[in-house]
């Protein structure tokens, strides 16, 4: 008889660390940081290649926390933002507990919450409202047996921020219906401003039942450190994340522990550096959805790397839509389908952060290019 394995929920968005093409427009990043922006041999060079600690090097979670305004001893540190959902979903929902997440979503996000067991109940986030979290919405996905609450502010794939009175009326909801649940916000994208726009205040500033969870992937341009974190105040759930990341890694690597370091002590000139890049690479953007507005349309990002574009209903049937799709792959262009994130498929997740404003240009005109040749509109029948 064969043997039946466990499985993870498959999703083509794995294609992102696969091999990469030449105009990458699908990931969300920005530039990748390089060893020799934060090496430093003569610290490095001693360093022991021991165990880390299981809750993490307390050095960083002191900057960590210092940068949320928490103690350090509310700070976990994990192999990745990734590795804090997991965690979290396997501690704080057993099979069947009911978990409610906002969709269209980070694909990972809700199979942590699959391979659990959790019963996942969506509150639906849309285009035409600009992915706006209506709460009248996560109202009805609510429940007497929720016990974790996963959202993302600014969200992925759209790149929208949830605004501090949406959080609140979240909570009030959550207080009201399910009190002992825990409202989980990755804030990963929070940090990557543009120009010189405020960045946000962290959710953890809303009550004791909020958890953040972030990483050095996508503002500070590290994904290659495998360091992220999950910020709690409830000392019990604290020390059950420490628990399972013992359980599931032992410890980071102290490499990258002490390489994230060096980064906290250099990140204000470093997000400063990055907001201008990214303020480019959105200004960009738009000038390209206005010029192509007879094809495209988008909900304008609040924050990030990323955003949502979709290709018009006038101009692309179905199968429009899929030509456009092999048309870019042809030019060595990817971007992040729509579908990949629990969106329709005429929308995709456009990143402007990753590439030169070169690069990016040559990108973008790479898609118009795709555009005009797959529109139904015009194509002979």
């Amino acid at each position: 008889m064969e043997h039946r394995m466990n499985r993870f929920p498959e999703n083509d968005i794995i294609s992102l660390v696969g091999t990469p093409p030449r105009y990458d427009l699908g990931e969300s990043t920005r530039p990748d940081l390089r060893l020799a922006d934060l090496l430093d041999a003569d610290a490095l060079g001693g360093l022991p290649l021991g165990y880390g600690t299981a809750a993490g090097d307390p050095a960083l979670r002191a900057a960590i926390a210092t940068a949320h305004g928490v103690a350090a001893d509310d700070v976990v540190v994990t192999a990745g933002g990734m590795h804090a959902l997991f965690l979290l979903a396997f501690v704080l929902c057993g099979r069947g507990d009911d978990a409610v997440i906002a969709t269209p979503c980070f694909p990972l996000a809700r199979n942590a919450l699959a391979v659990v067991g959790a019963n996942i109940r969506a509150a639906r986030v849309s285009f035409d409202r600009g992915y706006r979290l209506d709460p009248p919405d996560l109202r009805s996905a609510l429940s007497p047996r929720t016990k974790l609450v996963s959202l993302a502010s600014p969200q992925n794939p759209s790149g929208v921020a949830i605004p501090p009175a949406t959080l609140r009326e979240t909570m009030q909801l959550m207080q009201e219906i399910c009190p002992e649940a825990y409202l989980l916000i990755d804030e990963t994208y929070r940090e990557a401003a543009y120009a010189d726009d405020p960045i946000a205040e962290s959710a953890l500033a809303l009550g004791p039942k909020v958890i953040s969870v972030a990483s050095l992937s996508k503002c500070h341009g590290a994904p290659g450190l495998r360091i992220g974190w999950a910020i709690t105040r409830a000392a019990d759930l604290s020390r059950q994340l420490v628990v399972g990341k013992f359980n599931t890694i032992v410890s980071c690597p102290r490499v990258d522990e002490a390489l994230a370091l060096k980064l906290f002590e250099r990140r204000a000139p470093i997000l400063t550096e990055r907001r201008v890049l990214l303020d480019a690479g959105l200004q960009r953007t738009a000038a390209w959805v206005r010029a192509n507005s007879d094809h495209v349309e988008w909900v304008q990002p609040d924050a990030g790397a990323l955003c949502c574009i979709r290709l018009g209903h006038a101009a692309f049937d179905d199968g429009a839509v899929t030509r456009f799709y092999d048309a870019a792959a042809a030019k060595g262009i990817r971007v992040a389908r729509g579908d990949w994130f629990g969106e329709e498929a005429r929308v995709f997740r456009l990143g402007f952060g990753l590439l030169s404003m070169a690069e990016l240009g040559d990108g973008l005109g790479g898609l118009t290019a795709a555009l005009k040749e797959t529109a139904t509109a015009g194509r002979r029948t």
